[in-house]
């Protein structure tokens, strides 16, 4: 129980790693409420089988500690990918948003390419598709961190039931912030100029942080 916790506790810590919550951020801005939840879930599951499958092969097949930083380089790459993304949709004039009326009550859809060709890009199951093998990729560069981990609650080794724990504490903080980005979403994207301000913004973030995780 005491290495649940412990897990379950590093879970928690890994999750504020600012690699996550800028692909969190990336992937939920504009999005609705129910693919905002989805896409933190998928998020977080696709990180905590990414980890277990990884840590599970270190342990068979000994790889050495220097291949593990290849992990950090894949992350780094993965978030300056949707970041490079993300600025491109803002400087080429392909964020839009359509607002219509439902039961009195107003709808905001915001969707990526041309104004005209509205194919609800942003709603279909790419999304989550896409969170679940983002999150496992970036799971590789957690597999060090978490190997240290398990070290040091008696060199257990690697079990589903660590890794639910694990994925817990992960998916916590995923769905706080993702609540956090769904306020945003629901609050301040009402026009173009506020959308392409925040996107904007975290496109920059997303540079910021990918290219200090490469450098460093």
């Amino acid at each position: 129980m005491d290495g649940f916790l412990i897990i379950f506790w590093y879970g928690i810590l890994h999750a504020f790693g600012p690699d996550h919550l800028t692909a969190i951020a990336d992937f939920s801005i504009g999005k609705e409420k129910k693919k905002t939840i989805l896409i933190t879930v998928m998020f977080a599951d696709g990180h905590g089988i990414s980890l277990f499958v990884f840590a599970k092969l270190i342990e068979i097949f000994d790889i050495q500690d220097e291949l593990l930083g290849y992990g950090d380089m894949i992350s780094s790459t993965v978030i300056l990918g949707m970041a490079i993304y993300l600025l491109y949709m803002v400087f080429t004039d392909k964020i839009h948003l359509k607002k219509h009326y439902h039961k009195d009550k107003e709808h905001i859809h915001i969707y990526f390419g041309n104004e005209h060709n509205h194919n609800h890009h942003n709603y279909n199951s790419t999304d989550t598709t896409s969170a679940f093998t983002i999150g496992a990729l970036m799971g590789i560069g957690g597999v060090r961190g978490m190997l240290i981990t398990l070290g040091a609650i008696q060199g257990q080794n690697v079990d589903f039931t660590l890794v639910l724990a694990f994925t817990s504490g992960v998916m916590l903080v995923f769905i706080v912030f993702g609540a956090i980005i769904l306020y945003i979403n629901q609050n301040f994207l009402n026009d173009k100029q506020n959308i392409r301000r925040i996107f904007a913004t975290t496109g920059v973030i997303s540079v910021l942080v990918g290219t200090n995780m490469l450098l460093g």
